[in-house]
């Protein structure tokens, strides 16, 4: 029986491995990106780093990290540091592209453009998330048991709110949240915001 355990050193190519077979729109982004460790670099190798304390893991009974989810519980302070203590050591290796001639560079361009107050969700949600399952995972409750391992360490916490933006082509997502307790919330083109009190 799988099980859900606290993030620990020693985690982090397991979280990128399952980032990357999750990240495009919930499939596996293998080749997508000129460099598929860039996922892992955006979208969760910083949240371990900067709050490894939200940080869970499910583990599977042979000892693999087969799904996560990570947090920031305050999203403004983590972009900032995001901006300005994590982003600039992979500068030199990913140039700003000055335009958007591939999705690598719409990522990069998002990364670029990543700090406090870029998205209006942190004011009344302070915290968010990315959470990722591989397949074998999937529709067996661990979304729903990662979920509300991490609200009960955010309210112990003293965190108000949660949110996270899941893209409209992550069909699953988008039907998921609602059903674990989230609302949804105004969203850019594209993509969909969802937010829950805590």
């Amino acid at each position: 029986m799988p099980r859900i355990r606290p993030f620990r050193a020693g985690d982090e190519p397991a979280l990128a491995h399952v980032c990357l077979l999750t990240a495009d729109a919930g499939g596996d982004a293998t080749g997508v990106l000129e460099d598929d460790d860039l996922w892992a670099r955006l979208f969760v190798l910083p949240y371990v780093e900067r709050h490894p304390q939200f940080a869970f893991v499910v583990e599977t009974d042979d000892d693999r990290v087969a799904g996560y989810i990570v947090c920031a519980p305050d999203t403004r302070g983590f972009e900032e540091w995001f901006r300005d203590g994590w982003w600039p050591r992979f500068a030199q290796q990913y140039p700003k592209p000055d335009a958007e001639r591939s999705r690598q560079d719409g990522v990069l361009i998002y990364a670029y453009g990543r700090g406090p107050g870029a998205e209006p969700y942190g004011d009344v949600y302070p915290a968010h998330l990315h959470i990722d399952l591989l397949p074998e995972l999937q529709g067996q409750g661990w979304g729903r048991r990662l979920i509300e391992t991490l609200i009960a360490a955010l309210r112990d916490a003293g965190v108000t709110g949660l949110h996270l933006v899941a893209s409209l082509e992550n069909t699953g997502a988008i039907a998921f949240y609602p059903r674990v307790g989230f609302t949804p919330l105004p969203s850019h083109e594209g993509v969909q915001a969802f937010g829950m009190r805590l």
